[in-house]
């Protein structure tokens, strides 16, 4: 009788344990899940304080010039709840490289080095910890050269026009510079103050000049005259051209299926009526060059144009820089067009430094990048760059005779060719009052057009050590500046 009572109160107790157990499973597994899939969203929740509060509880590592200056670093607060702040030397000269970190997002290097520079990295936190049993973030030492940034943002500056500046070494594919303008101070982001930092970003990305923008990996533009290179690259590699090839150069030249008509600069010729290959690349003349895209067809252009990184998505420098594009599709109105430059070509203006990198290294076009090197704070290093080939974009032959082409290339001087439009021009400016030349192709800008102005070029001729790419905005009457601008950054880089 005893042990049917005892059933009777076991049995409701172990249906309560049982549903306890249930309970106690539920929550565990929810806990789990939390945890493993929900902490990024809980994390980046703006109501969530406390991985902001983490994220600034220790100093970051410095950001450094090539030649070891730092330009960004953590500075304590003096107070809680936030630690540490971060803070730019020069800000605007290294906005487009260093980006910012504020109290929400993060851009530039200081984004792309995230990992590194907080310490999280697997590499840097294990030997920090075993090292010092703190977590601390290591130095990011970059390759951009002090002197030819300042050059290059100073230089654009000066001209109060919107444009951007890539200097590469061609043998490695180092990026020297890389300035844009106008830009703006990082150090105005990185306040504590929510209000007055919501205030700060909301003023910048309403204003007109855009100076959050990158233009110099983010911004594209049409190539203009300085696409001629790789029309000329497409002809020579096509077997049927050579450097001295005569070549027929209209005065007007009709495009197949329209009746729009081609023309140079000022209704005129290119000096001859069949100049050479070389003759007619040193006046940037437009018919002749059309005239080579309706002979070789979109899909030799096409093939030249990706050889030299056109339409490669995912190019990473550890920025991410946007693809510079040449059509899929046209016909073959559009596709002379698109041998000058022109239609649905676009640029940044680091493919523009690219293309005259690839000439000045033997055809090799190398992986650009920024980042030289990570080393802890001890001074070790625990990563080195080491130079990448990017692409094959012509053979060393046809790159000898390419270099040879853009150095021979008048000084000054307008061309004689050019549409009605935009005409382009062709220099090669000395440097320094050297007998070093720089290759130039550029697109010149009639006053009163919204045209930009590009240039290309790479020095010492016979020994190339720098490509720059150089873009200016609507520069109307002053495009010969861009030109200008080219031969200060070279300056810079050899001095």
């Amino acid at each position: 009788m005893a042990g049917t009572r005892a059933e009777r109160i076991d049995e409701p107790l172990r249906r309560v344990a049982r549903l306890c157990a249930a309970m106690l499973f539920l929550l565990l597994a929810h806990v789990t899940v939390v945890q493993a899939f929900g902490s990024r969203e809980l994390n980046a929740d703006h109501r969530n304080v406390r991985p902001l509060i983490a994220r600034f509880e220790h100093p970051r590592g410095d950001i450094l010039t090539y030649e070891g200056t730092p330009i960004a670093v953590s500075r304590p607060t003096g107070g809680g709840p936030y630690l540490y702040r971060r803070v730019y030397r020069d800000g605007e000269l290294y906005a487009a490289v260093t980006g910012h970190m504020s109290l929400y997002r993060s851009t530039g290097i200081e984004q792309a080095q995230d990992e590194v520079l907080s310490g999280e990295d697997p590499k840097v936190k294990v030997r920090s910890l075993v090292r010092d049993g703190a977590v601390e973030g290591a130095d990011v030492r970059l390759t951009i050269s002090e002197r030819v940034q300042r050059t290059a943002y100073q230089e654009l500056g000066a001209t109060g026009l919107p444009g951007a500046v890539v200097a590469i070494n061609p043998a490695t594919g180092a990026i020297l510079a890389l300035a844009t303008y106008p830009t703006y101070d990082p150090n105005t982001l990185t306040t504590f103050d929510s209000g007055l930092l919501l205030e700060t970003s909301r003023l910048l990305r309403r204003d007109p000049s855009r100076p959050l923008l990158n233009r110099a990996l983010n911004r594209l533009y049409p190539p203009g005259s300085t696409f001629k290179l790789v029309t000329a690259a497409a002809a020579l590699a096509s077997g049927e051209y050579t450097p001295t090839t005569l070549v027929d150069a209209p005065v007007r030249l009709r495009l197949p299926g329209t009746p729009m008509v081609l023309q140079n600069a000022g209704g005129g010729g290119c000096g001859k009526e069949r100049p050479t290959l070389t003759d007619a690349f040193h006046v940037s003349c437009n018919t002749v060059f059309a005239n080579l895209g309706l002979q070789l067809g979109q899909d030799l252009l096409r093939d030249q144009a990706e050889a030299f990184g056109f339409n490669a998505p995912n190019l990473t420098i550890p920025l991410a820089a946007t693809a510079s594009r040449y059509p899929l599709a046209m016909d073959r109105a559009q596709t002379a067009l698109s041998a000058i430059g022109h239609h649905d070509s676009r640029v940044t203006p680091l493919m523009v430094a690219m293309l005259s990198a690839a000439v000045a290294n033997n055809g090799i076009l190398m992986k650009p990048y920024l980042v030289e090197e990570v080393r802890l704070a001890d001074g070790s290093v625990i990563d080195r760059a080491g130079p990448s080939v990017y692409r094959k974009a012509v053979s060393p032959t046809l790159a000898k005779s390419l270099a040879s082409m853009m150095t021979m290339a008048p000084r000054a001087g307008k061309s004689a060719a050019g549409p009605k439009a935009a005409g382009p021009k062709a220099a090669g400016p000395k440097v320094a009052g050297s007998k070093v030349a720089a290759g130039i192709v550029m697109s010149e800008v009639i006053p009163g057009t919204d045209d930009h102005a590009l240039v290309t070029a790479f020095a010492p001729a016979d020994a190339p050590e720098v490509a720059v790419g150089v873009v200016l905005e609507r520069p109307g009457t002053r495009a010969d500046t861009v030109t200008a601008i080219a031969r200060a950054v070279i300056e810079a880089a050899l001095r």
